[in-house]
């Protein structure tokens, strides 16, 4: 099933995305300079996962048990 109608997987990928972007912006900073267009969604995402960080290894966390478990 596509992660777009399951909404576990759609929660997985946006995770996912966030993470990857804020770790890609911590070790490669040029990447996600532009701030506009295509690239401004990932810097968009990466901003959330530098301001929001408890919050969102809380959720990779409780997403991870989640997929184990359950």
């Amino acid at each position: 099933m596509s992660a777009l109608f399951n909404f576990n997987s759609f929660l997985t990928v946006v995770l996912l995305v966030i993470c990857t972007c804020t770790f890609v912006k911590m070790q490669f900073p040029a990447v996600l300079e532009q701030k506009t267009g295509f690239r401004g969604f990932f810097w968009k995402a990466a901003r959330i996962g530098e301001r929001l960080s408890p919050w969102v290894a809380a959720g990779c966390f409780a997403m991870g048990i989640s997929i184990i478990f359950f």
